[in-house]
């Protein structure tokens, strides 16, 4: 496992995600309704518990909590997963955010503190993301990062419903990270 830092940018905290933040989770995923979306994973409002237990049991992943500093509250979570520490690669997902933060700094500031984190701190060689083929908000999300589409791994993932999908895998490599900070640096002063 990774030590999980805390880390803060732009008036956005990320530290590890404990049961202490369920109760503002259960009002940011009701933000927007989220969980009645069908192609993420943002838990029911009376399910936060039970998503922030799994997350911890999780061998593999390891849940950050995103407070929004002005309000000391929470607003979402982001996981690193699929930790490879012999290829130094791993995944950003299961991310997500109250609705009235959609389109606003708080992913592309939690993508930068994350990704230099990764690529400089821990010296890891490629992040990954992946998405439900028809996650179109997320994957123009992922594409806005910077990050380059893998391909698609067909009938991998079952959505809430049953129904089993596709996935769309993208990445940033660390001989592309220094252009990609560029990149999301300015997003961020744009934003200013």
């Amino acid at each position: 496992m990774l030590d999980l830092p805390t880390l803060s940018s732009n008036g956005i905290i990320l530290k590890p995600l404990t049961l202490t933040h369920a109760s503002d989770l259960v009002e940011a995923c009701q933000d927007g309704e989220l969980w009645k979306i069908n192609v993420t994973s943002v838990p029911e409002p009376n399910k936060v518990i039970d998503y922030i237990n799994t997350a911890d049991s999780m061998p593999d992943r390891q849940a950050f909590v995103v407070i929004d500093e002005r309000t000391g509250k929470a607003i979402g979570s982001t996981s690193f997963h699929d930790i490879l520490p012999l290829t130094k690669r791993l995944e950003i997902g299961y991310t997500w955010y109250a609705k009235s933060y959609w389109q606003t700094h708080v992913n592309t500031t939690c993508k930068l503190m994350l990704l230099t984190y990764i690529f400089e701190n821990l010296k890891y060689q490629t992040v990954g993301w992946r998405t439900d083929i028809e996650n179109y908000h997320s994957q123009k999300a992922i594409e806005r990062l910077g990050a380059k589409k893998d391909g698609i791994i067909r009938g991998n993932r079952v959505r809430r419903d049953g129904v089993i999908s596709d996935t769309v895998m993208y990445s940033v490599l660390k001989s592309e990270w220094p252009q990609v900070k560029v990149e999301l640096t300015k997003k961020l002063n744009k934003s200013y």
